[in-house]
């Protein structure tokens, strides 16, 4: 089942111009061109940028994290993909969510002193040489803050401080286009696609051991190792921005972990898991969800289910050709199931309602469970599944409809309404977001996030542009840009066999995924499992989680403050 959300692509524009395209190899290298002539001006009091920063929405942090902590995101917005630092910066700013609040703009609207209303600054640099405030720039310097940097950019701090190596044990070099095949953090190896290359790595030279500190290294594919991240008094530096072309196994989880410890590094490192069996509706196998039941039950594992409360084959896909609609409250034998699984420790989340959208292949069959619900979508000539933005009746009549119809099922049935909504595909437009947001405080999925929706950080104020559409999982719990708790889902599931370009995935594949995962401070290692698959792989993985030293609790215990 489609699981993998779109990435944002790499900024064409942070590009090294082509003069300095070449490969950074011992003996082809050049370095960045460091000291040149910082021209740009504090916008002037009581400006429209001086405004525009003091204007920024502060958003809440996750539940449990402390009230007297709060992060400043900044990120580059000029030019034709000027999206992408928005995009960079949300994503930045929810993951910092899980140690407080946030809030994000552009670093052109920075001002003098700004940082001091927060506990920590991070910056993303996506777009080369965007002209970075002197007033930020100096603030950086005054070590009032812990600030972490990533990419881009840092040349201009150098030039400003012609002490910095002295001062913070370390110092940028050149960027490096070879290929970065890994990241080694924390004792694991962390992945970094051959897609993120091109990307380019900024290298770092240590100049004093005794000031910063190599936090992770990147290895190239000779097996050289550098510096991917380090730290130097107050100043924390990334070499690239880890948002695109990320996998479950990628370096992405270094830079979650930085960016939640930078939030608040004083935060608990609980060692919890979940699991969550999915995509259960009318036309589920009782005997499948009892076995699941029994199994999970002995081994005293709490655990979630995902459920869609109407099971509709417009087109017959599965029937014949003979279209067929399956209510839960029609469906006795699947709700004593699921009661069975809620008296064993299952607690029952809204899966949306039909799980696919009206009679359309959607991509696939139009049949529950297949579909996508929430959101357009085909399979191209490659066999790529392709988003294709808000289904034609998206409204918040239609998105309130659906949701009241689904929980009313529920009830129905004599299953209680559930408090966790998890979206079909994970993917729904900005404003099912919204309405979903009106009902539950919670889901549990990975998120699916558009351009424009957020000019300025401030979020709603803009038209979501859903050609530039990218998704994020979490490692741990956060509160994302809709006001919405999200608890994570990271490590995938069991597939058997390969659909859409993405390969089977076996236990072995997951519990492998949980070890890398174990770099992040305070994770979840969360799964999902369908019922469909052999119920002896789900002992599996349960079991090499809980030999990793992982304690299996419920959705509502991660949600809980």
């Amino acid at each position: 089942m489609l699981r993998d959300l779109p990435a944002p692509p790499r900024a064409k524009e942070s590009r090294l111009p082509k003069s300095k395209l070449q490969k950074a190899r011992p003996d082809n290298v050049r370095k960045l061109k460091l000291g040149q002539d910082q021209s740009l001006l504090r916008p002037a009091a009581g400006s429209s940028l001086a405004l525009a920063a003091a204007t920024s929405r502060l958003y809440f942090g996750a539940p449990g994290s402390p009230a007297d902590r709060s992060t400043l995101v900044l990120y580059d917005d000029g030019g034709s993909w000027g999206w992408l630092g928005e995009a960079y910066a949300l994503q930045s700013a929810q993951l910092a969510s899980h140690g407080g609040a946030y809030t994000f703009h552009p670093v052109r609207t920075y001002t003098a002193g700004e940082m001091t209303g927060y506990s920590a600054v991070v910056y993303v640099g996506s777009t080369y040489d965007e002209p970075i405030p002197v007033a930020f720039l100096d603030d950086v310097l005054a070590g009032g803050r812990p600030v972490l940097w990533m990419n881009f950019n840092i040349w201009q701090l150098v030039a400003r401080a012609p002490d910095f190596a002295a001062r913070f044990g370390f110092q940028p070099q050149f960027i490096d286009f070879s290929s970065q095949v890994a990241v080694a953090y924390k004792g694991a190896e962390l992945t970094r696609s051959p897609e993120a290359w091109n990307n380019g790595l900024l290298q770092i030279s240590v100049t004093d051991p005794l000031l910063a500190t190599v936090l992770a290294q990147a290895k190239r594919d000779d097996g050289v190792y550098s510096p991917w991240a380090v730290r130097g008094g107050n100043l924390t530096y990334i070499g690239e921005i880890p948002f695109s072309y990320v996998g479950p196994d990628d370096r992405y989880l270094a830079a979650a972990d930085l960016i939640a410890q930078q939030a608040n590094p004083n935060g608990p490192d609980r060692k919890r898991a979940l699991v969550r069996i999915e995509d259960v509706g009318p036309d589920a196998d009782p005997a499948e969800l009892r076995a699941i039941a029994d199994l999970l039950y002995a081994r005293r594992i709490p655990f979630s289910v995902a459920v869609y409360p109407v099971y509709k084959d417009p087109n017959g896909a599965y029937n014949g050709g003979v279209p067929v609609t399956v209510k839960m409250s029609r469906a006795p034998a699947v709700v004593s199931a699921l009661r069975y699984m809620q008296a064993r420790g299952g607690t029952l989340i809204m899966h949306g309602y039909t799980h696919q959208y009206e009679a359309r292949l959607n991509p696939y069959t139009g049949t529950s469970a297949d579909d996508f619900e929430f959101y357009l979508s085909h399979v191209d000539a490659d066999d790529y599944v392709r988003y294709d933005g808000a289904v034609p009746l998206d409204s918040a009549r239609w998105a309130d409809q659906r949701l009241a119809n689904g929980l009313n099922e529920f009830t129905a049935a004599g299953l209680g309404k559930p408090t966790i909504f998890e979206f079909p595909h994970y993917a729904g437009s900005a404003l099912d977001y919204q309405r979903v947001r009106l009902k539950f405080t919670t889901r549990y999925d990975r998120g699916l996030y558009a351009a424009n929706w957020c000019p300025g950080g401030n979020c709603g104020t803009g038209t979501p542009d859903y050609t530039r559409i990218h998704g994020q999982y979490f490692p741990f719990l956060v509160r994302d840009i809709f006001d919405t708790i999200v608890i994570p889902e990271s490590l995938g599931n069991i597939e058997l066999e390969a659909a859409n370009h993405h390969p089977p995935r076996y236990p072995a594949d997951i519990l492998a995924t949980a070890q890398r995962n174990a770099v992040v401070k305070d994770g979840v290692l969360s799964f999902f499992f369908h019922p469909y698959v052999p119920v002896s792989y789900l002992g599996q993985v349960v079991d090499g989680i809980r030999g990793q030293g992982y304690q299996f609790v419920s959705a509502n215990q991660v949600r809980a403050p």
